[in-house]
């Protein structure tokens, strides 16, 4: 009985922790509740949120487990997960819909985490304007769309089959990745056409190579809205270079890519 008292007492302290600081759990531990994705490829096991890539025909595309509770403006978000096999996930955020790619496919800001270090942490926009700053680079995005790489540092390095903490800040259009309380991108968006500041929130499947996503822990803390900066050339870092949208040799994971179905 005293064991049991002392685990509901941790249980109660860890809660009110969490709410002290402003967190909210997003997941219950026991099912998908308030979640949508493919009951095919989702489920809970053993208190792990779990999602099976089996190969490349299952899924045919990059699906996603759609969180149902609201759309996420500016925002902390903690996550713990997991990728098991050579591939790739990401969390998705302030997203669309995109029901002519499937039921669950969306599109906008991505945290990715991918085994090849570059790419790991790094934002990106799926099903949109592709790659923006690499792990260990920060860029802003001109109103035009043209990149400004304005900072460089040591990528952070991280093993995604072993469990990370991965972070995203999004205030305004301010928008940080953390891996392990680590930066390893930031994005400043400034094309006002192209960015979004309110959307979806999800968690990907990539197709392809077969790969297990496991989730032990979400939480979302709302932040006060931050007005939008202004782009303004003469306030870029010295030593800031224009870049092209950067490139990849690994669009799935380390190795050879499976096949797109056609």
């Amino acid at each position: 009985m005293k064991k049991i008292l002392a685990c509901l007492s941790v249980f109660t302290f860890a809660t009110a922790a969490l709410a002290q600081d402003g967190f909210t759990p997003l997941f219950n531990g026991k099912d998908l509740t308030g979640w949508e994705g493919d009951p095919k490829l989702w489920k809970v096991e053993d208190g792990l949120v779990t999602g099976v890539c089996s190969g490349p025909d299952s899924p045919e595309h990059n699906t996603f487990l759609i969180w149902r509770g609201g759309v996420v403006k500016d925002f902390e978000l903690k996550a713990t997960l997991r990728v098991i096999g050579d591939n790739n996930s990401g969390i998705q955020y302030r997203s669309r819909p995109l029901p002519e790619a499937g039921p669950w496919a969306i599109t906008g800001y991505q945290c990715d985490i991918h085994p090849a270090i570059e790419h790991t942490g790094m934002t990106y926009e799926e099903k949109g304007r592709g790659i923006f700053g690499l792990n260990g680079k920060d860029v802003v995005i001109a109103p035009d769309g043209a990149r400004w790489q304005v900072a460089e540092r040591e990528p952070v390095k991280a093993d995604v089959s072993q469990w990370n903490e991965y972070t995203v800040i999004a205030r305004g259009n301010r928008l940080t990745h953390k891996i392990n309380g680590q930066v390893t991108s930031e994005l400043v968006d400034h094309d006002e056409k192209g960015r979004a500041l309110e959307g979806l929130l999800a968690i990907q499947l990539h197709r392809g190579n077969a790969n297990t996503v496991q989730i032990k822990d979400l939480q979302l803390k709302v932040l006060e809205q931050t007005p939008v900066t202004r782009f303004d050339p003469a306030s870029l870092p010295e030593g800031a270079k224009k870049i092209e949208r950067p490139g990849t040799r690994n669009p799935q994971g380390t190795g050879p890519a499976a096949p797109v179905k056609k």
